[in-house]
């Protein structure tokens, strides 16, 4: 599990990387006017941080194979895409019904991060 969390780590951090360099030039125009500049940033940065979020659970679960750590990531992981990926298609296509679907994802994140505590205190 630890391999696939660093792998999928990176991925989502690299993905975060060109879907923000691909909102800054090829949808510039399109999230000016509709006004969701912010809203698509807000979704890039909560994608890498939730990334590097990801890489950490990896390595420690490399050092610590507990299965909290292990949901922690998965909850990370359908968090973003849940909250980044609603964001993201409600900034493209102004489906604002999108934003119902969001915080779904946000209370995903925050149990996963709140896992991650509970897995620190109980196996350190």
């Amino acid at each position: 599990m630890a391999k696939l969390f660093l792998f999928l780590g990176a991925i989502l951090a690299g993905l975060s990387v060109a879907i923000g360099a691909f909102g800054a030039h090829g949808l510039r125009e399109l999230l000016a006017e509709s006004g969701r500049v912010e809203t698509f940033e807000t979704a890039v940065k909560y994608q890498f941080y939730h990334a590097l979020g990801l890489l950490f659970l990896g390595l420690l679960i490399l050092q610590k194979n507990a299965s909290i750590f292990i949901y922690s990531g998965w909850f990370l992981l359908f968090g973003t895409i849940i909250f980044s990926g609603t964001l993201y298609i409600l900034c493209v296509t102004n489906k604002t019904w999108l934003g119902a679907i969001t915080p779904i994802g946000g209370t995903a994140m925050l149990i996963g991060w709140g896992m991650l505590a509970w897995g620190i205190l109980q196996k350190f």
